[in-house]
């Protein structure tokens, strides 16, 4: 994940300064063809690239709304993946319209036009990552996310359809995007002890004299190699 910072301290959502305790981490799309991230975040950080049109949400109310997520994921200006942070993570975002505000961690994705495989793969994986890293941050599981459109259907959120528009036109959905969220935590979660290690044996002598040798072994032993043995030629 290539996480980076800039909030959004201009909007109205960020001055209004309330937090909650989060509970769970909804996902959202833009719902419009235009994958920079420069659209959503600015002023400009020397890698966003400017935006022509100072239309980001770095603002009061960006276009007269009342609106700001916690994170963007989507292009910088040299065609890169990352995510901005926008507001701190348990900052009260205005991003579900609903009673999700008061629970949930909201990021949108940056939509382009629905049909670049590579943009998607991209950006899914960046989502994915960005979940295990909140998941670990404060002791959710895969079960505590959903997207949208399955707020609305929870009655916490207002009727968008994101993100089950993009994700199933290229094999994905959020059944699929929680377990993929699952596998990358138990892998991160894996004891060291049991991933697979390359070790490398050194020998340290050959004697002619079989109790030399024999000895060499106990000093071994008895210093902890308990794997060491004697190799006859």
């Amino acid at each position: 994940m290539n996480l980076r910072k800039l909030l959004l301290t201009n909007n109205a959502c960020y001055k209004a300064g309330k937090t909650i305790t989060p509970k769970g981490i909804m996902i959202h799309s833009t719902g419009a063809n235009n994958p920079w991230l420069k659209r959503y975040v600015g002023p400009d950080d020397g890698l966003l690239g400017k935006n022509q049109y100072n239309n980001h949400w770095n603002q009061d109310k960006p276009g007269g709304r009342q609106v700001c997520v916690h994170a963007f994921i989507g292009k910088l200006a040299d065609g890169s993946i990352a995510t901005y942070q926008t507001l701190p993570w348990n900052h009260r975002g205005w991003h579900a319209g609903g009673a999700a505000n008061n629970s949930h961690i909201g990021f949108e994705i940056c939509e382009d036009g629905l049909t670049d495989a590579s943009y998607f793969s991209a950006v899914y994986k960046e989502a994915v990552e960005l979940c295990v890293y909140l998941c670990k941050l404060y002791g959710f599981s895969e079960r505590d996310i959903i997207c949208h459109s399955e707020g609305y259907k929870r009655g916490i959120a207002s009727n968008h359809a994101d993100v089950m528009h993009w994700f199933p036109k290229h094999g994905k959905s959020m059944d699929t995007f929680r377990a993929d969220v699952k596998k990358l935590l138990s892998a991160e979660n894996k004891p060291a002890d049991t991933v697979n290690k390359k070790y490398y044996r050194v020998q340290i002598g050959a004697y002619s004299v079989k109790a030399n040798a024999e000895a060499q072994l106990a000093k071994a032993k008895k210093a902890g190699f308990t794997d060491a043995f004697i190799k006859y030629d």
